[in-house]
């Protein structure tokens, strides 16, 4: 399977009165062509921070390094040979390696997301890679139209345009979201249309320039169980019809078994399991998968076993397993490091040292 982003050891690190944190630490992951990875967590474990890191959206003051390689649909990079010498916001340091260069060079259509400045980043935004915000009502403008709002995600890609052509294109994008009479809808604003809808608006957004990836940021947590899975449905619909990337981030296991292939969990800032959806929920090898699972709601009539303790704060983390004082397996060789992603077969790995 072709890859559509390939994360390298991303990092962010935020300012804060004690120093540095690092909400994202290390995270590297590949997201096929076609596929839907599914980014599970609590909150505060670093879900949001990492997609807003991929969107170049990180709050002002952020510095990250490692590589987000995304491959564009549309032929060729924004910085002319994929500049990696761009300066990143922030603070950043960019790969301008001769192995960096090398690996651009041989991809011409492919751009390091961490190392392009904020102009280029604005040039892919939308066009290649477009986010779906998880709180519709603060990410929709409340005193433009929605049809207004739409237009211009498709205007800041295509100055050339004609406005009737702009028009109609937004008009489509509402439609493929599946929003019954886009006409009438177009003339509203987001306080006139229930949280079902203004999501599907996001979704039109999003998707309006013709994406290749998108993130969906717990696009379903707001919202009624029925609308839900209207919402699940739409968006599994749409990623076969347009054959989109999908990264989807919710705290949500039983989202998640429905949309993803494939899953990353994470905890304090780091990935500590990996692998195929079906065989991570089964049989998971990371006592905190172990209890996500016990503190799931299931139809059956069972006890649920919350997870003791809360997560770490980021600039009081534990000396080696983050998740060892809250862990039933704990043993003295988990507070000696941080252990490293172990292999439990090819596609399945897990950040504990009780994997074999």
């Amino acid at each position: 399977m072709a890859t559509s982003l390939e994360v390298c050891g991303l990092t962010v690190e935020l300012p804060t009165p004690g120093g540095w944190v690092r909400p994202v630490n290390d995270v590297s992951f590949r997201l096929g062509e076609g596929e839907t990875l599914g980014i599970v967590g609590e909150s505060g474990s670093g879900k949001t921070m990492l997609s807003l890191a991929l969107m170049g959206l990180a709050p002002h003051g952020a510095r990250h390094t490692g590589e987000a390689w995304l491959n564009l649909r549309g032929g060729g990079g924004v910085s002319g040979q994929n500049s990696g010498a761009s300066e990143r916001s922030g603070g950043g340091r960019s790969d301008t390696s001769a192995q960096g260069r090398a690996r651009a060079g041989s991809q011409a259509a492919r751009e390091n997301l961490l190392a392009i400045s904020q102009n280029e980043m604005r040039a892919l935004r939308g066009r290649e890679i477009a986010m779906i915000f998880q709180e519709p009502m603060t990410a929709l403008n409340p005193v433009l139209r929605i049809g207004a709002q739409v237009e211009e995600a498709i205007r800041v890609h295509e100055p050339r345009a004609g406005e009737s052509e702009i028009h109609r294109r937004a008009l489509e994008a509402l439609a493929r979201a599946a929003l019954a009479d886009p006409t009438r809808r177009a003339r509203q604003y987001p306080h006139q249309l229930s949280g079902g809808l203004r999501q599907r608006v996001m979704i039109a957004m999003a998707l309006a320039a013709g994406p290749g990836v998108l993130i969906a940021d717990e696009p379903t947590t707001a919202l009624d169980v029925t609308v839900q899975k209207q919402i699940l449905e739409l968006l599994a619909k749409l990623r076969r019809e347009l054959q989109l990337s999908m990264l989807f981030i919710t705290h949500d296991l039983g989202v998640v078994a429905q949309v993803a292939g494939r899953i990353a969990v994470m905890y304090a800032g780091r990935i500590v399991e990996a692998g195929p959806v079906a065989e991570v929920l089964s049989a998971p090898r990371h006592p905190y998968t172990e209890g996500l699972l016990r503190a799931a709601p299931r139809l059956a009539r069972e006890k649920l076993v919350p997870i003791p303790g809360t997560v770490p704060s980021l600039d009081a983390l534990p000396p080696g397993c983050a998740f060892a004082p809250r862990c039933p397996h704990r043993v003295a060789e988990c507070d000696a490091a941080v252990p490293a992603l172990r292999a439990v077969n090819e596609n399945h790995q897990a950040r504990c040292i009780l994997v074999p």
